[in-house]
């Protein structure tokens, strides 16, 4: 069977991992570049063993990047959440992590010529339609991966990527309540429903009777709660405006309780069939935007800090990450005004990625 060669670029970007295409080198129509994403990242396999997929959700992401087109941004950049075990590709969320390597991206395949020894690229996030400032290292008009800075969830250090984002706040639904309240009552389990970067479905862990402490693994394997949290996040799906989300990634759900170290909250963030490794760069801003809004369920949990900027740092499985938030609050309205996150990206492997052409034309 003759099979089609696409070139990509493969880096990790904060903590997921993926391939980064031209969108001009992939079909234009979505249930045929569906179908190449599919068999190009092995989706319907626990190990996605016929593609470049890692059989793990982080693992299974992909960026397609283009000229900007708002008049705005220096690059488009579109995700793709392919399935693992399902051969199936979500097109409604957007990623904060693979977002990390969209400058790097960008300047090694030549979208974006650098500037000094950092470069500004500005992205526009064309699933939520967010806007986003990535600086990235480029000393002699190279990228620089290597650095000090350290990201839990990677081993060993990096060149640092701040990222500023801007217009996130209902990016999806159209209000950062969508549903008009900071807290609402589903199945029992007291919720909020949230869109900021990534809509979400947030609940304290103690209604479910969880410490909010539990490794990745034990909460994978809770096949109850998850049967509760299912329930509920497809309800909140309809009441935020999102429709049937139930073979949708979105909303995500997440879990709250008290700091156990130096942080603001203890998180975890699901994605949400499986529990992330680490934290997701937008549930992150969700997250943190939820323990700064008064009336939310992260009210009591959390070690809410004062002013703004504010620094929340999220808890997670494999350690912590900082968001820091610019906000106002005033008259009983909070508007957030941006969000932003300290993430490192690496350049792995650049090639030519086969696909069996198959794949352009079944039906």
């Amino acid at each position: 069977m003759p099979q089609r060669a696409i070139p990509y670029l493969f880096l990790r970007g904060g903590t997921s991992r993926g391939p980064y295409f031209l969108r001009d080198d992939l079909p234009a129509d979505e249930a045929t570049l569906s179908r190449v994403l599919v068999r190009a990242l092995g989706a319907g396999h626990t190990l996605n063993i016929d593609g470049i997929g890692g059989g793990a959700a982080v693992t299974t992401k992909v960026a397609m990047l283009s000229p900007g087109s708002d008049g705005w941004a220096d690059v488009d950049y579109f995700f793709a959440q392919v399935a693992v075990e399902d051969a199936l590709v979500d097109y409604r969320p957007s990623c904060g992590n693979i977002l990390s390597g969209v400058g790097p991206a960008a300047l090694e395949s030549g979208l974006v010529q650098p500037s000094g020894d950092t470069t500004r690229v500005r992205i526009h996030a064309v699933n939520t339609g967010a806007r986003v400032e990535a600086i990235v290292a480029t000393p002699g008009g190279l990228v620089e991966y290597n650095g000090n800075e350290r990201i839990d969830g990677v081993p060993g250090t990096a060149s640092p990527i701040p990222l500023h984002f801007m217009d996130v706040a209902g990016s999806v639904c159209g209000a950062l309540l969508p549903t008009g309240h900071a807290r609402e009552r589903i199945n029992g389990i007291d919720v909020t429903c949230m869109d900021v970067a990534m809509p979400m479905v947030i609940a304290r862990a103690v209604d479910f009777g969880l410490s909010g402490y539990e490794s990745r693994e034990e909460l994978d394997a809770n096949k109850e709660f998850f049967a509760r949290m299912e329930a509920i996040r497809t309800e909140a799906g309809t009441r935020m405006g999102l429709g049937d989300v139930s073979r949708s990634v979105t909303p995500k759900f997440g879990l709250l309780a008290p700091p156990r170290s130096e942080g603001t909250i203890a998180t975890r963030y699901f994605m949400p069939w499986s529990c992330h490794p680490t934290m997701a760069v937008t549930g992150g801003q969700c997250l943190a935007t939820a323990v700064l809004h008064p009336g939310t369920v992260a009210d009591g949990v959390a070690r809410r800090p004062e002013g703004s900027p504010a620094r929340v740092r999220l808890e997670h499985p494999a350690g912590s990450m900082d968001v820091t938030a610019t906000y106002t609050f005033a008259d009983g309205r909070f508007e957030l005004a941006s969000a932003g996150i300290l993430r490192t990206a690496r350049l792995l492997a650049r090639g030519e990625l086969m696909v069996p052409a198959s794949a352009w034309n079944d039906a």
